[in-house]
């Protein structure tokens, strides 16, 4: 699987069609929302910090990505994988894996020291993964303001 890092506009688009995807399959939802809906999400990571970018996962056999991570700046030493998302045919592939993988060495080199996420908690499948991956949960889980689901944020030292 090849990585790259990035903050290209195509690239943008295929986070933002593989965003829509997985969480449309993750919330059950029947309509999968539209690129002009799920850009913007996506775009805002990139806009709020020179520091922001892309890790996008392609498979040699087809152009397009098939996962990505979303990361931002928080704090100087510190990032927040603010989305993580993998093209729900890929699930159970070790996309996700490969880039949670691949993502503290690309952040410590870009200069982090800690990279930290927030999950729903009834996300089990993503839950298990950043365990099995070092994240170490950090604080309690509180509800997200918008939707009242709980989150939990997770932590990993990287640098």
């Amino acid at each position: 699987m090849q990585m790259t890092l990035t903050r290209e506009a195509a690239e943008v688009d295929q986070a933002a069609r593989i965003w829509a995807e997985t969480t449309a399959a993750r919330d059950g939802e029947a309509t999968v929302p539209s690129l002009d809906l799920a850009r913007p999400v996506i775009q805002s990571v990139l806009d709020a910090s020179p520091q922001s970018f892309l890790l996008m996962a392609h498979l040699p056999e087809t152009p397009d990505a098939v996962g990505f991570a979303a990361v931002e700046p928080v704090e100087a030493a510190e990032a927040e994988l603010r989305y993580l998302g993998v093209r729900p045919s890929a699930w159970g592939s070790g996309v996700a894996r490969s880039l949670l993988t691949d993502l503290p060495t690309r952040a410590s080199e870009l200069g982090f020291k800690r990279l930290r996420l927030s999950v729903y908690v009834d996300n089990v499948r993503a839950v298990e993964l950043y365990q099995r991956l070092a994240w170490v949960a950090d604080g309690a889980a509180v509800p997200h303001p918008r939707n009242g689901r709980l989150e939990q944020r997770y932590v990993l030292s990287v640098g």
